[in-house]
């Protein structure tokens, strides 16, 4: 697994909390808060969106378990 750095964990009204983290090499990650083990990486600007949609209400099914 990658060495990455999480922030603190968001946690949307009535959502999954996720974390957002990056590794030394400028990735970026995503997981649910709790299951860091299985994240997702992509570009930092592809994740960024995701999080812009995920707090504007449009991905929330993207966080259900």
């Amino acid at each position: 697994m990658a060495d990455i750095t999480w922030e603190e964990p968001y946690c949307g009204e009535g959502n999954n909390c996720y974390r957002i983290g990056a590794d030394r090499d400028g990735n970026s990650y995503i997981a649910i808060a709790g299951q860091e083990g299985q994240y997702l990486t992509d570009t930092t600007d592809a994740l960024r969106q995701l999080i812009r949609d995920i707090k504007a209400g449009k991905a929330d099914h993207l966080l259900a378990d």
